[in-house]
């Protein structure tokens, strides 16, 4: 199954989630799409509704289904509670906390800077979206990719960086200090709806 790259407004309202991050989608209709407008009442089952999370979820990182189970199973195996340690371990993808310091906009601007080799960690080059960063290690931007607007642009918007990620705009580096608590991952994020999805 391939990663879902169409009209993220419209998955973002069927969803119910910011998925650009910005908030604009769900801005001017805050309902899902479709002829009817917002009075589409309709229930959705205990299965639709575990499916729905796993699906914001798993279009919020951008993953496809075989990247995303995986990481599930990997949390599954650690101590802890693994719907949280499965959010942690999506937090610490490369990608993710190239996002999170503000040198990309979206996650998918993000995949693209590291799929491109424009990132490194504890100097060298990594070009896999989906590297593991442990905490304490320091993510930065190539030398020679230090003038590209994207990452430009990026930081001139940015204006929220989490706390367990420090970053120095001038040098265009930051770490992974620490790894996240729950609460300050995705509140509207219910994992254990996606643990009860995986488990059927």
């Amino acid at each position: 199954m391939s990663r879902y790259t169409g009209p993220t407004w419209k998955k973002s309202r069927r969803l119910g989630i910011s998925l650009s991050g910005t908030g604009k989608e769900l801005e001017k209709r805050p309902y899902a799409p479709g002829q009817h407008g917002p009075n589409q009442r309709r229930k959705i089952s205990e299965y639709g509704g575990q499916l729905q999370e796993k699906q914001k979820l798993r279009f919020m990182y951008g993953l496809n289904e075989r990247q995303f189970r995986n990481i599930f199973d990997q949390a599954g195996k650690m101590k802890g509670i693994h719907g949280e340690n499965f959010m942690i371990l999506l937090e610490s993808r490369l990608d993710n906390l190239v996002y999170r310091m503000g040198l990309a906009r979206t996650r998918r601007q993000a995949r693209q800077l590291v799929n491109h080799g424009h990132i490194t960690v504890d100097g060298s080059r990594v070009d896999i979206p989906s590297y593991r960063v442990k905490p304490g290690q320091l993510i930065g931007v190539r030398e020679k990719s230090r003038n590209l607007d994207i990452i430009k642009e990026a930081i001139e918007v940015n204006t929220f960086v989490p706390e367990y990620v420090t970053f120095d705009a001038d040098k265009l580096e930051g770490t992974y200090t620490r790894l996240p608590e729950r609460s300050e991952l995705p509140a509207e994020i219910n994992e254990a709806l996606i643990v009860e999805f995986y488990s059927r």
